[in-house]
């Protein structure tokens, strides 16, 4: 684990480069193991429950229902949470409103709260996880007097789930800490959670509806923070960020029928990722490693010709994600969503002969 300064351009890393870029336009056709979106989804019950929300269209968006609902999901009082149009806007939120010197995010993870801050004319540094160490964490590698640290629990696209013990070590008076667990309630009993924590100082956790219920469509996440940065967040938002349809999406995600739902889907998850890590550990002879233990909906894999297998696979109709746009990972990189058995299963033996035709 060390510490970069990146620099001017730094290179090969492009922070804007997402999943949904491999199943576009050609690429739609293809098997998405791309995206981090819960395949399947959303459920009828949900789209109904969104549809009925149209009705109320020429009214201006009223999120008090949906925030009390999001409020009492975690046993929170209402000024401690905040509805945004997807975890994305909530990053843009941070590096515009938050006076911040020394910015740190902890890599290899998702891109975005980097690429907000630079375009919010900070300057980050980047604490790099190493493969060799599990792509753990080790609280003492984040600088002193870094005043927002960023880390992703489990991680995107590592897959790692850092204890919760351990993310707390990074608390320091005047420090904002940030903990994305957009993909926490893919990971059973939600375990190592922090969302609903009023005693870790500085803490602010960011959550998305979108990964499990298949609404990255629709944009509706949220911030779960001290009611001062709320209300700090919340003045820099536009008025009426969060739309009615998402609205209604956000009371019904959190309610009880919902939370069970999800809980049920975690479990099917991660048997279906056992499933998928078992099949890739066959490919051990062919230099594949799988980085683990993996916790949330996808998994990270490294392989010799990496490139060249993505490649191959397009052309045996499945999408995968590139590695190499992560800072912290290169070209050797990929990472998988987690599909039922069945997809996985053809999968696999896509992969066996993308991996023969690299070879060749």
């Amino acid at each position: 684990m060390h510490l970069h300064t990146p620099t001017e351009g730094d290179g090969a890393h492009d922070l804007r480069h997402h999943g949904d870029a491999e199943v576009r336009d050609e690429g739609s056709a293809l098997t998405d193991l791309a995206v981090n979106v819960r395949a399947d989804t959303p459920p009828a019950w949900l789209r109904e429950r969104i549809a009925e929300s149209l009705g109320g269209l020429a009214a201006y968006p009223d999120g008090r229902a949906a925030r009390a609902a999001v409020a009492q999901r975690h046993a929170l009082p209402v000024e401690r949470v905040l509805l945004t149009a997807g975890a994305a806007e909530a990053f843009v939120l941070l590096a515009r409103a938050l006076k911040v010197r020394r910015p740190v995010v902890v890599h290899p993870q998702f891109t975005e709260p980097e690429a907000a801050l630079r375009d919010a004319g900070h300057t980050v540094d980047r604490v790099l996880l190493r493969e060799e160490d599990g792509f753990r964490l080790d609280p003492g590698a984040v600088p002193e007097d870094a005043d927002l640290v960023v880390i992703g629990n489990p991680t995107n696209p590592t897959s790692i789930l850092h204890p919760a013990a351990s993310i707390a070590e990074l608390v320091r008076p005047g420090r904002t800490l940030v903990v994305d667990e957009a993909f926490m309630d893919a990971v059973p009993g939600e375990r190592e959670a922090l969302a609903g924590r009023t005693d870790v100082p500085g803490l602010v956790v960011l959550r998305s509806l979108t990964k499990t219920w298949g609404l990255a469509g629709l944009r509706i996440g949220y911030v779960l923070a001290a009611p001062e940065t709320i209300d700090e967040l919340e003045r820099a938002q536009p008025l009426w960020p969060v739309s009615t349809p998402a609205l209604a999406a956000a009371e019904a995600c959190v309610s009880p029928r919902a939370l069970a739902e999800a809980a049920h889907a975690a479990h099917r998850v991660a048997a279906d990722r056992a499933h998928l890590v078992a099949g890739l550990r066959e490919f051990a002879s062919d230099g594949l490693r799988v980085a683990e233990p993996a916790e949330g909906p996808f998994v990270l894999v490294r392989l010799p010709r990496a490139a060249a297998v993505r490649g191959h696979l397009r052309g045996l109709g499945f999408a995968v994600r590139r590695g190499d746009t992560f800072p912290g990972l290169g070209e050797e990189w990929l990472r998988l969503a987690v599909r039922d058995r069945a997809t996985v299963n053809r999968f696999l033996q896509a992969l066996d002969r993308a991996v023969t035709l690299a070879d060749r």
